[in-house]
């Protein structure tokens, strides 16, 4: 019998360690570069896991950040850790996630934010969710500093606030890749 994929939101402090130990080993064996900042970066937010019985396939996290947009400070959700086990892909599983993490964002956030791969940047697009073509920054603790390698990487999702992609985005601040 095969096990039926279930999804599961919680917040990161709702999960018990398994679970926890299981994103991670996950994302691990998806991303050959995956760091332990960006492990971090996936957690203190909600999580979108999906089970197929007690295996873990798929998990995405939202985290609020601010990104600095025209002078404003805006309370950001972003989007990390996005994967699904390479045997399960094309499923809709990462449809399933990202619509769970999309009903928090237009219900808790000015706007939604992530770091996108080429191989990813389809998937979003077909979302709905629009490529930053301007300027992106962070805002480091020697002050705000340009980041053009993550130019054409950035992906946003309107919510609130209506939004010029060709003006400039500043992220706050973070270990590792700031983006």
């Amino acid at each position: 019998m095969v096990a039926v994929a279930e999804l599961h939101v919680a917040h990161t402090a709702d999960l018990d360690a398994a679970a926890i130990k299981a994103g991670r080993a996950l994302l691990d064996d998806v991303f050959d570069d995956m760091t332990d900042e960006d492990w971090e970066h996936a957690l203190g937010g909600m999580h979108a896991m999906v089970w197929e019985g007690p295996a873990l396939i798929g998990h995405a996290s939202l985290v609020q950040r601010r990104l600095l947009y025209h002078g404003r400070a805006l309370r950001a959700g972003c989007v990390e850790a996005v994967a699904v086990r390479a045997d399960r892909r094309r499923c809709g599983h990462g449809a399933v996630m990202m619509a769970a993490l999309e009903r928090v964002l237009r219900g808790a956030y000015d706007l939604g934010a992530l770091g996108s791969t080429d191989e990813g940047a389809p998937f979003y697009a077909a979302r709905g969710w629009q490529l930053w073509r301007g300027p992106s920054s962070a805002l480091t603790p020697d002050g705000i500093r340009r980041t053009p390698d993550d130019d054409g990487a950035i992906y946003v999702f309107e919510v609130a606030v209506p939004l010029d992609l060709t003006a400039e985005l500043t992220c706050d601040w973070r270990d590792g890749d700031v983006w």
